[in-house]
């Protein structure tokens, strides 16, 4: 099972706590199995022959076993309850940790609402069962065979009854719960759809309302929770159906143990005392039933949980961090060779042979069609992905034999689409540089001039910014993009396409600020604006993962008829 597998490894750590709860459990298992005995002992030697001082004795031995029982009832619940909270915990570090692992490609075979529900929702039910079963089930096999036992030792007919009881109730959940196991993988997956919908009219809000699809995306939500909605009510209905059935069981024994112990001590077998004590015995053992009952009703939704769980962590990150890392410093050199780049399965690479040689000091702009793979280029360069095929060098160093936190010292990776975190702008630009101080957050705003709005915004660096920066304008989260990646100051700058939000004055302004503060520096920019990387030192030029061109501006558009085709298309109607 995927669910003792994965809990076999996350209890190791606690087996000594483990150990002092099953010895307070089997101290409080004593102290209770104590009490119907005792029971006995006062109706039999106490009541029916009117001894006041047995009466007296023997129920002051029952109330410090009772307060000693519910002291140990305590103890126990505070050790099982930390222990399952610790359990839930590591398992939610385990797999947020290996979701961080994961390569973006990995990442996005599971899904955001997928790897959410993961980390919490199937962590909790695992969580839950680990807290049910050391909380209430621990001490029910103890009970139901100190109680067997001590059935056994008082009247052997009479015991016959009571060992029958757990076998019955047993079969009756048994085949209730073959029939759910199934229902809560269903109702996982369910409940991914559910988010998987939720999450994304929720991020496509505007365009749902531009196309008036409101009418549509209700209706899709409605089916998908319908769907969750019948699944959640076949295992309602059958959970229901559980507790009826054993309690029915159960009663039909309690019946039976009755009229069997009328007729012993009718037969002057046994002593009223002893049928008592049988009573309290069959309680305690249907009590245990009924708590082991509550740990396998659990037990099929934390076992689906528990294989969504595992799959994530046995999933391999593709990106293996080396086993002896190296830090080429400084960046003096940086080298493509023969890169090629492609996903298991796919028609052809995204990326095939590509060739790059640059030093600090040049711009080498990368231009192309949608597609082309200018933004993968950038990814397999700070390592968002691994190359199929070729290498690329940093000083002569394999970046996949450097730590990502090197990497990521010398590469700052400014994406296509920038993303802010909720926090405030200090926050936001300190990510990649935690020391930076608040004049190199103001330089680094005024090189991406974004230092005007943000002094306008209330509490300046302190400014509030929501989850994706949804409380700036595209333009803005761009500029903040790019100081968050000029506060770290790195060796080798990235831009992917980051300036599309951008006015012509801003772009315009913007690049001359970039130009004079990473002239030392190495610079790959990816553009969809000729105007714009028509003075960079060198100029790829992409076409369905291949490298088709390469040289400066007018050379390019003299010899290469990609480019041209390119160039043509945007500056002959803005005449030039």
């Amino acid at each position: 099972m995927s669910l003792l597998r994965l809990l076999g490894g996350r209890l190791s750590p606690y087996t000594g706590t483990l150990v002092l709860l099953v010895l307070v459990q089997l101290a409080q298992t004593g102290s209770t199995l104590a009490l119907p005995a005792l029971t006995a002992d006062v109706i039999d030697n106490g009541v029916v022959k009117g001894d006041r001082d047995r009466i007296l004795a023997t129920g002051l031995i029952m109330v410090v076993t009772a307060l000693l029982q519910v002291a140990l009832s305590v103890v126990a619940v505070w050790i099982g309850s930390r222990t399952a909270t610790a359990v839930g915990r590591d398992l939610r570090a385990a797999v947020f940790r290996r979701t961080h692992d994961l390569s973006v490609h990995q990442a996005s075979r599971f899904g955001v609402s997928s790897l959410v529900t993961r980390t919490v929702n199937d962590v909790q039910h695992v969580q839950q069962l680990v807290l049910t079963a050391l909380n209430v089930a621990l001490a029910a096999p103890f009970v139901c065979a100190g109680g067997v036992v001590l059935a056994v030792r008082s009247d052997l007919p009479l015991a016959s009854l009571i060992t029958l009881i757990v076998p019955a109730v047993s079969v009756t959940a048994s085949v209730i719960l073959l029939r759910l196991g199934p229902l809560y993988a269903r109702m996982q997956t369910g409940l991914d759809r559910i988010g998987h919908v939720l999450r994304e009219q929720i991020s496509g809000v505007r365009v749902i309302r531009a196309f008036v699809r409101e009418e549509h995306e209700r209706r899709r939500f409605a089916a998908t929770n319908a769907d969750l909605l019948a699944i959640s009510l076949r295992v309602g209905r059958l959970t229901a159906a559980m507790f009826p059935a054993v309690l029915l069981v159960m009663n039909l024994f309690t019946a039976a143990l009755l009229y069997a112990g009328a007729v012993r001590i009718d037969d002057g077998a046994v002593q009223v005392g002893t049928v008592t004590a049988f009573l309290g015995y069959q309680a305690l053992i249907l009590m245990a039933t009924v708590a082991a009952m509550l740990v396998f009703l659990t037990i099929p939704r934390a076992e689906a949980s528990a294989r969504r769980i595992t799959v994530v962590l046995g999933s391999e990150p593709d990106l293996l961090a080396p086993a002896a890392p190296r830090d080429p410093q400084p960046a003096r050199l940086l080298e493509v060779s023969a890169v090629r780049f492609g996903y298991p399965g796919a028609e052809r690479p995204i990326l095939d042979g590509i060739e790059l040689v640059a030093r600090p000091g040049e711009t080498v702009a990368v231009v192309g069609s949608t597609g082309s793979g200018k933004t993968t280029l950038l990814e397999v360069i700070v390592r968002l992905l691994d190359v199929t095929a070729g290498v690329i060098r940093v000083n002569g160093v394999d970046v996949r034999e450097m730590s990502s936190a090197a990497l990521s010292r010398i590469v700052g990776l400014v994406p296509q689409r920038p993303y802010l975190f909720s926090g405030t702008v200090a926050s936001n630009l300190r990510f990649g540089n935690p020391d930076a101080t608040d004049d190199e957050l103001w330089h680094a705003l005024e090189v991406a001039q974004a230092r005007d709005f943000v002094q306008t915004m209330p509490g300046g660096l302190d400014a509030p910014l929501t989850q994706g920066g949804t409380n700036v304008s595209g333009g803005q989260r761009q500029r903040l993009a790019i100081a968050r990646t000029l506060a770290r100051r790195p060796q080798i700058y990235l831009f992917d396409d980051c300036f599309s939000a951008l006015d012509a004055a801003t772009d315009a302004a913007v690049r001359a600020a970039l130009a004079r503060e990473t002239a030392d520096a190495i610079v790959l920019v990816v553009a969809q604006r000729i105007s714009a990387i028509r003075d960079a030192h060198r100029i790829l030029v992409l076409d369905r993962g291949k490298l088709v061109g390469t040289g400066t501006h007018d050379e390019l558009l003299a010899q290469n008829a990609t480019y041209r085709e390119i160039a043509v298309s945007q500056l002959e109607p803005q005449g030039g």
